[in-house]
């Protein structure tokens, strides 16, 4: 008798874990779709530090109408003392319509505490779009408490 229960119990624990890994699942789609339509989304979303200073990731989703071949941000990286640390040019890559890519870049010399925000100045390349409309449909979040404006 025993062992059936115990059966049972492990069975329904099975139907528990499978619904919340399926929901889970859900959960990632449902996430990417609320990114902004029409837009192009960029989301700071970690500072490691790493052997030559500070890696950095993005997240980028393409919600426009055309696909960008080609993508360059040009990032300004501000101190403690909120004074401008750095400017530098990223390359992005390509960001195809309606899909999410994950871009990281390992800046030299540069200590992830000490990064205070992030402006987005120019795209200097931004290929595919009209002139301009890169940089127009650009909107910028942060999932750390560094800001990251556009």
């Amino acid at each position: 008798m025993r062992m059936m229960q115990a059966g049972a119990i492990l069975s329904l624990l099975a139907l528990t874990l499978g619904a919340t890994a399926q929901a889970e699942e859900a959960a990632v789609p449902a996430a990417q779709t609320t990114a902004s339509k029409d837009a192009l989304d960029v989301e700071l979303n970690a500072l490691v530090p790493s052997q030559k200073g500070c890696m950095m990731t993005f997240v980028a989703r393409n919600g426009m109408a055309v696909p960008v071949t080609k993508i360059s941000f040009e990032l300004a990286f501000f101190n403690q003392k909120n004074a401008v640390d750095r400017i530098t040019v990223l390359d992005f890559r390509d960001l195809p319509v309606g899909k999410v890519r994950v871009r990281q870049f390992d800046m030299p010399g540069v200590q992830c505490d000490s990064v205070s925000r992030i402006i987005v100045n120019d795209t200097p390349v931004c290929d595919g779009p009209a002139a301009g409309e890169c940089m127009g449909k650009l909107t910028t979040r942060s999932q750390l408490s560094v800001p990251f404006e556009g």
